[in-house]
């Protein structure tokens, strides 16, 4: 190869390798990157899905959860908002935010109160969690925690085998937690014939996976706003055990 060709050769190299550095050095440090994955199939009405984004927003803005955030090594997560449906609809409704303080707490809860709802059909899990992963290592954030928490009415319907999903996500370092949501009068299991009587039972043995993963309920004996507010102290806490026995969650299960 010609000296010259050699040297261009060097230089791109070098450019190249300080291009990686630089795109390192310019990465978000954050205790934790959480993706928020709701419900918004079929099954969720347009009441019942302001009323989810709003027990999100209220819990994120909450002074007891940005103290927590405060309380880390590094003071700060990113959180983003996923709603989906079925197989083929995974949307992004509020895209990667670092939260520090209250101020940027208010400006995720408010993006998140005022984006139209884009998901429709049912009920593919597998599938939001494969998309929230992809969200996860595809970002330039380097986090020391990273959770993919998905709330659903139902079990998993349709899309990647909802094992094969797991094992991958949780291989890849991130820990998958869920929120049941329970109607009143319906046990809604996760599935014809896969033996759960809950649907809390079917998220704790098919879903979550990954350390210190838990189900936190919401139903008759515990509104949606405090599960998700409870859910949240769990998972920027990063010490489930710890918390569940100060705060006295019994509705929650660890895997």
């Amino acid at each position: 190869m010609p000296v010259r060709l050699l040297g261009a050769f060097a230089l791109v190299l070098v450019w190249g390798l300080f291009g990686a550095a630089a795109a390192r050095a310019q990465s978000v440090a954050v205790d934790l990157e959480l993706v928020l994955a709701a419900d918004g199939s079929g099954s969720i009405d347009y009441e019942e899905l302001k009323l989810q984004r709003d027990g999100y927003a209220r819990a994120i803005t909450s002074r007891r959860v940005i103290e927590a955030i405060q309380f880390g090594p590094r003071g700060r997560i990113a959180v983003a908002y996923v709603e989906w449906g079925s197989p083929t609809s995974q949307h992004t409704i509020v895209d990667w935010t670092i939260i520090f303080d209250r101020e940027s707490a208010e400006r995720f809860a408010s993006a998140l109160r005022m984006r139209p709802r884009r998901a429709t059909g049912y009920n593919s899990i597998s599938n939001a969690i494969v998309y929230s992963a992809d969200m996860i290592h595809g970002n330039d954030i380097d986090s020391i925690r990273k959770i993919i928490d998905v709330s659903a009415d139902a079990g998993n319907f349709g899309g990647q085998p909802m094992a094969v999903v797991r094992e991958a996500a949780v291989a890849s370092g991130i820990t998958i937690n869920a929120l049941s949501i329970a109607r009143p009068g319906s046990t809604r299991p996760g599935g014809a014939g896969r033996g759960y009587a809950t649907l809390e039972d079917y998220f704790a043995n098919e879903v979550i996976g990954g350390p210190g993963a838990f189900v936190v309920v919401a139903g008759e004996d515990t509104s949606f706003a405090d599960a998700v507010f409870r859910k949240l102290i769990l998972e920027i806490a990063g010490d489930s055990g710890g918390v569940i026995k100060k705060a006295g969650l019994p509705d929650s299960r660890q895997r």
